[in-house]
């Protein structure tokens, strides 16, 4: 069976990046067409337009072309309840632990992000830190 895996926000902020080695790691991420969450999503149209100073047309057309090769699962009230458990039991940020929580809902195998422990286990979950 295929690893089912969960790209953080910082990945795909990567793909319009300068730093050549991470865009082609992150679109090679995008081949095997990860999860994302709405979250996810919301967070990469503010990167686009608030630090990258992509107009909202082109942020906007960004996050189309993410969701059409990502599979988009939603941040719901249990989304909400389990990153709250997480993030009192693990002491993870609130974003963090929502990341997580979508994650482990989507019965996601491994988590690409910068943001966490590289190499941290979490009821069968793993981060993975795909630059380093």
């Amino acid at each position: 069976m295929a690893e089912r895996s969960f790209i953080d926000t910082n990945v795909a902020v990567y793909l319009l990046g300068d730093e050549v080695d991470k865009a082609a790691r992150a679109e090679q991420l995008l081949t095997t067409r990860p999860c994302v969450s709405t979250q996810v999503l919301n967070e990469f149209i503010s990167v686009c337009t608030r630090k990258m100073g992509l107009s909202r047309i082109a942020a906007h057309e960004n996050a189309r072309a993410l969701m059409s090769n990502c599979n988009v699962v939603p941040v719901t009230a249990t989304t909400v309840e389990r990153a709250m458990r997480l993030g009192e039991r693990h002491g993870f940020s609130h974003w963090d632990a929502l990341i997580v929580a979508a994650a482990q809902l989507a019965e996601c195998d491994v988590i690409y992000t910068e943001d966490m422990q590289d190499g941290l286990r979490l009821d069968g979950l793993s981060i993975c830190n795909p630059f380093g």
